[in-house]
């Protein structure tokens, strides 16, 4: 078994009103990515190149073993991809979708297309444009996993699902991806839906990548200090600043390199701390964007 299941070096994709710019991007086997970003800031365009559907300028991309466009046929043997524009044929049931599929990869799994048939509360015989939006984003998934695919990209799946919808889907992915091991990028500018399920975490903005990290890592490294400035007293010098909120005598420092020595550090100037706050990761992505926007280092 290979490493390394996704890898990007230095990917450049250039259109007339946007850039895909320089992306570096490594996906271990056997991990979950939540690749983040803003609408319009490269995540399907950077998961069009790693299908094949979409040529990079510059820059190579490796997905299994296999170098990308040049060997996309076999690759793609072994990748289960969803994306919230698929279409299904409306006037087509699931079952010859489920037929159709199984003619093509010899690796259906029959037994295994019955359980999430259940889990994802289906009906085989059911046409595509009698379901609702959630269901058919279901089907896509049923139709993908069935497969038993090396690596399952996951482009904006629960984009359009009212929150219970959202909630189901979510809850199903989350049972089927224990089932075993897979390697799974999921792209989403929902940060909670990406939170539940990632074990890795890849933020992009404006077509670069800002950061990427394990999600423990992003969790515990940032934080809030909300701090109390006496008169004529100044902040310490503080690692991994990134943002200073608030008025003069009460500002609120952004930090994305916490360590517990920084509380002993302000208080040894004579500045008081109030609070340190943990980020979501919703606020960790808006403070990188932020940050990068304004031309900080991160």
């Amino acid at each position: 078994m290979i490493d390394t299941a996704v890898e990007f070096c230095a990917v450049t994709k250039v259109y007339k009103h946007f850039t895909l710019d320089q992306i570096n991007l490594n996906l271990p086997t056997g991990c979950i990515m939540g690749f983040i970003g803003a609408n319009g800031a490269g995540k399907s365009t950077t998961l069009r190149i790693l299908m094949g559907l979409v040529h990079q300028n510059a820059g190579s991309v490796e997905v299994l073993g296999h170098a990308m466009p040049e060997e996309q046929a076999t690759a793609k043997r072994d990748i289960g991809f969803v994306s919230e524009d698929m279409r299904l044929y409306g006037a087509a049931t699931l079952e010859w979708h489920m037929g159709f599929v199984r003619s093509i990869y010899s690796h259906w799994d029959s037994g295994y297309a019955d359980q999430l048939l259940r889990r994802f509360d289906l009906r085989a015989q059911q046409k595509i444009k009698g379901m609702s939006h959630g269901q058919r984003v279901k089907a896509a998934l049923l139709l993908a996993l069935a497969r038993k695919p090396r690596l399952l990209v996951l482009d904006e799946p629960t984009t359009g699902l009212d929150p219970i919808a959202r909630r189901e889907v979510l809850g199903e992915l989350m049972a089927v991806l224990a089932d075993e091991e897979r390697t799974v990028l999921f792209s989403s500018h929902n940060t909670l839906d990406v939170e539940q399920i990632s074990d890795q975490i890849t933020f992009i903005d404006r077509g670069r990548i800002l950061d990427s990290s394990d999600k423990e890592t992003f969790l515990d490294r940032w934080r809030r200090l909300r701090l109390v400035l006496p008169p004529n007293t100044k902040l310490p010098g503080l690692p991994g600043v990134v943002n200073v909120d608030g008025s003069g005598r009460l500002p609120v420092v952004t930090t994305n390199r916490f360590e517990p020595a920084m509380v002993s550090a302000c208080t040894q100037a004579g500045v008081a701390v109030q609070a340190v706050d943990v980020m979501t990761l919703e606020e960790i992505f808006v403070a990188s964007v932020q940050s990068q926007r304004e031309g900080q280092a991160i």
